[in-house]
């Protein structure tokens, strides 16, 4: 059936159009013995299972770890990373039946998975054993009975769980766990490009306090990372348990014929650059493979996208009980396990599903793989593809895309998803605030004595964080020790998701009641979670009702419509410290820390599907303010004076009127015949009367020329200001192209950052600049990879601008608003081709 749609759509003129079509040609695998010093239950086991041989990376992984290494496998989605750590952790436990290890997955429902994966390993093995292997297993999070957790704390040897479980209810209650952290000997770390951004940044110090109750208890584990294919796993790595790491990336398993498609909807308005939107496409595609009775699984981010794309489907899943499924948080686990075993069983043929179903999880072999908009990263597209014909079957994956700056870009430069992964996974584990809560944690759970260390940070560093916690009250320094001697716990009062302690809780209210979906920062609540705004939690979508921060409380409710927000702000910025900078052809960039007041004044509405604009509301709060880092570009007078003299900012003349001519006159008279910008007196010509708010924005000339917005100016000062109004007109492009590029690289959401231009620059010679800041206090090295990767950034944005059909402007390139909401194609393009020494003839 594959090879029939795959055949139609060759053929159609009209999908092939829209299409970049690559294939991935069946690769043999490179296979290995098994060591003879693994254990012969094991090889046995395996063998029984139809695993007769070693992928080559499994067999180094178990060399590195015999060896006494630490690793990081980074191979392809279903290339059997199990086995990299479950083979050393299992033969090292028939060889002392006391050892320890720990399992950490990002969610619960890959550590069920995984958990399930060895027990069916360890259930075979038994059979030539006479003990249980089985009940050597437990899992420890939120959803384990508290009537279970002393035994799972008394016999388990293999133990999985999760980070914020790691955080709240292991590590403080370590002296539950003695026995297990005295002979825990290794640590498996899944999916680590997950742990980036603030996430990661707090994962790092979960770990440094981890290793620091381990080496208590006389143990120094050995850590087995996984990750999906990203620029820096090494440098992810080092950074996240703070050792020295190996890497495993010669992916030996074996690739059956592979479809990648990346499908750009066909155009609704080509001038204003409006396409079909993705969703819809993607509906029409999957109904196609439906009716080809092709097993499927289609991605999006959203748990409201999921449900929306069931009811469009809802005709076809009548005719076809139980075969069509939605797959996302939300659902029981008996819902989920249901629903994966009929996908392995084949009685499913279709689901709809957020990246719940992205992180491994075993469901057998799926023939076609569509994924609906950029999921977010790189890595994420190849682990949604990969499910497509996993192992050697023949696959089909489809990623259609939406009108965004970003999904545009990959349509015109597919090599970013096929070839080397450009995408960092940033983070910073010495970010003080994070850095802060977490020696709180972990001086609760142990004193620090004078020559202890935490993590890779200094001792001279430490002792100076210590003092300050020392004059906060909640430590105690005698001798050369610090105790904690606060009265709370303080991992409770700790989010793994936010930089800062003080906090807004999420309230959803129904028709049930009332119940807390989560909380954020009270820095960011003012722009996230303000009155009106949509709210996505979990990839659901809920309207924020009211926001009381007295209280720190927003009051959400859920939210079914086509559209989503964006704060409009009134940032103002001061530069604290200027940390680098360095010249570049036509300007400077520069690196620093600085402080952003922010004043909320209002948000527009953003239509899901296409991305237009749908209009503005006013909402004045309260000003907030945020020290945190920033990259910035600025523009050298020599590049602005050109941009003005060579003539393409000129546009064609406006047509004022016939009254305009009077109009003219008496605004000079009543200015005084007088240049309202330096105060020159008219001589021997008349002096011009510019808009302040340029005449084309407005629909009738009546209202542009009411003398409130004219103004009498010299020729030079005259210039001056429509310099202006061009410049702002183009760095507000130039913003928008820097904020929905720079995720592609920086592997980060499009919300960790913000955007802010100055047409005069204070700390930028006062020179024109575009300001990109991190949306977290303190940052956690985004902008300073920014500074660094800034000549593919501006080749990026230079591609994007030209490579999109649009006439002035769209969601696709520079957005649909340059100066008060008019395009700012051509302006922005200037500034481009500028920077980039590509100066048009």
């Amino acid at each position: 059936m594959l090879e029939k749609i795959i055949s139609g759509w060759n053929s159609n003129p009209d999908f092939i159009k829209n299409c970049n079509w690559r294939i991935e040609q069946e690769c043999p695998g490179h296979y290995f013995d098994f060591p003879p010093t693994i254990s012969h239950v094991i090889k046995s086991t395996l063998q029984e299972m139809g695993i007769q041989a070693l992928y080559a990376h499994q067999l180094q992984s178990w060399e590195a770890v015999k060896n006494g290494k630490h690793i990081v496998v980074v191979t392809a989605t279903a290339s059997g990373k199990t086995l990299c750590y479950n083979l050393p952790i299992l033969d090292t436990l028939f060889h002392d039946p006391n050892l320890r290890a720990l399992y950490i997955f990002p969610t619960k429902a890959l550590a069920q998975d995984q958990k399930q994966s060895l027990t069916n390993i360890l259930s075979l093995a038994e059979r030539s054993l006479q003990f249980s292997l089985t009940d050597l297993i437990g899992i420890y999070d939120g959803d384990t009975p508290q009537a279970r957790r002393t035994e799972i704390r008394q016999t388990t040897r293999l133990l999985f769980t999760n980070p914020d479980m790691l955080h709240t209810a292991i590590l403080p209650h370590h002296t539950l766990w003695a026995d297990f952290f005295s002979n825990l000997k290794y640590i498996v770390i899944d999916e680590i490009h997950t742990y980036r951004g603030v996430f990661g940044s707090h994962v790092a110090n979960v770990i440094r306090r981890l290793k620091r109750i381990a080496m208590f208890y006389g143990s120094q584990p050995l850590f087995i990372l996984t990750s999906a294919t990203i620029a820096n796993p090494l440098e992810l790595s080092n950074r996240l348990i703070g050792e020295n790491v190996s890497l495993i990336d010669e992916d030996g398993s074996p690739k059956g014929k592979k479809h990648f498609i990346l499908y750009n909807p066909p155009f609704l308005n080509a001038p204003l650059g409006i396409r079909v939107g993705s969703m819809t496409e993607s509906v029409r595609i999957v109904s196609d493979i439906i009716g080809h009775n092709i097993q499927f699984l289609m991605f999006t981010r959203s748990r409201r996208s999921v449900e929306h794309i069931l009811r469009y489907l809802k005709p076809i899943s009548d005719s076809k009980p139980g075969q069509l499924r939605g797959y996302r948080s939300g659902y029981t686990a008996k819902e989920r396990r249901q629903i994966e075993n009929g996908l392995r069983a084949g009685s499913i043929r279709g689901v709809i599903a957020t990246t719940a179903l992205e992180l491994g999880i075993d469901i057998g072999g799926i023939d076609a793989v569509i994924i609906v908009g950029y999921p977010g990263s790189i890595a994420a597209i190849r682990q949604q593809a990969g499910r497509a014909g996993r192992k050697t079957s023949e696959g089909l994956a489809i990623l259609v895309l939406s009108n965004s700056p970003l999904d545009q870009y990959l349509a015109q430069n597919p090599d970013f998803i096929f070839k080397t992964s450009p995408e960092k996974a940033l983070i910073n584990p010495d970010n003080l605030l994070i850095l802060l809560h977490h020696l709180r944690c972990a001086a609760f759970e142990l004193p620090f004595k004078e020559k202890d260390y935490f993590g890779t940070l200094d001792q001279s560093t430490l002792h100076a964080l210590l003092a300050f916690l020392v004059d906060e009250g909640v430590l105690y320094a005698s001798g050369s020790k610090y105790y904690w001697m606060a009265d709370k716990y303080p991992a409770q009062d700790v989010s793994l998701r936010t930089a800062t302690a003080d906090s807004v809780l999420l309230v959803m209210e129904n028709e049930v009641g009332k119940k807390i979906i989560g909380q954020i920062d009270k820095i960011s609540a003012h722009w996230m979670v303000h009155p009106g705004a949509v709210y996505l939690h979990e990839w659901d979508s809920y309207l924020v009702q009211d926001l009381d921060l007295e209280n720190n409380i927003a009051y959400l409710k859920p939210f079914d419509q086509d559209y989503y927000t964006e704060p409009r702000r009134q940032d103002s910025i001061e530069c604290l410290n200027i940390m680098k900078e360095m010249p570049v052809e036509g300007g400077q960039k520069s690196y620093g820390e600085i402080l952003v007041t922010t004043q909320l004044v209002g948000y527009k509405k953003i239509q899901w599907s296409t991305n237009a604009f749908l209009g503005n509301t006013e909402l004045p709060l309260p000003p907030t303010t945020l020290r945190t880092t920033a990259f910035w570009l600025s523009l050298s007078e020599n590049t602005v004076e050109q941009l003005l003299d060579s003539g393409i900012w000129r546009s064609a003349p406006n047509d004022y009127g016939k009254s305009w001519p009077r109009i003219r006159d008496q605004i000079r008279k009543r200015d005084g015949f007088q240049c309202q910008g330096c105060g020159a007196l008219e001589q021997n010509q008349p002096f011009h009367v510019h808009h302040k708010i340029p005449f084309k924005l407005f629909a009738l000339p009546e209202t542009a020329n009411h003398p409130d917005n004219l103004i009498t100016l010299c020729p030079r000062c005259h210039k001056a200001a429509e310099l202006s109004v061009r410049v702002r007109s183009g760095l507000a492009g130039l913003s928008y192209l820097f904020h929905h590029l720079a995720p592609l690289f920086l592997m980060c959401d499009l919300n960790d950052l913000g955007s802010h231009i100055e047409y005069k620059c204070a700390f930028a010679n006062h020179q024109p600049a575009v300001i990109i800041f991190e949306q977290i206090p303190a940052g956690i090295g985004l902008c300073e990879e920014l500074f660094s990767i800034y000549t593919p950034l501006i080749k990026s944005a230079l591609n994007r601008v030209q490579e999109c059909a649009c006439a002035g402007g769209c969601p696709g390139c520079v957005g649909p608003s340059g100066i008060n909401d008019s395009g700012a194609k051509t302006e922005t393009t200037a500034i481009l081709n500028a920077l980039a020494n590509n100066q048009q003839d």
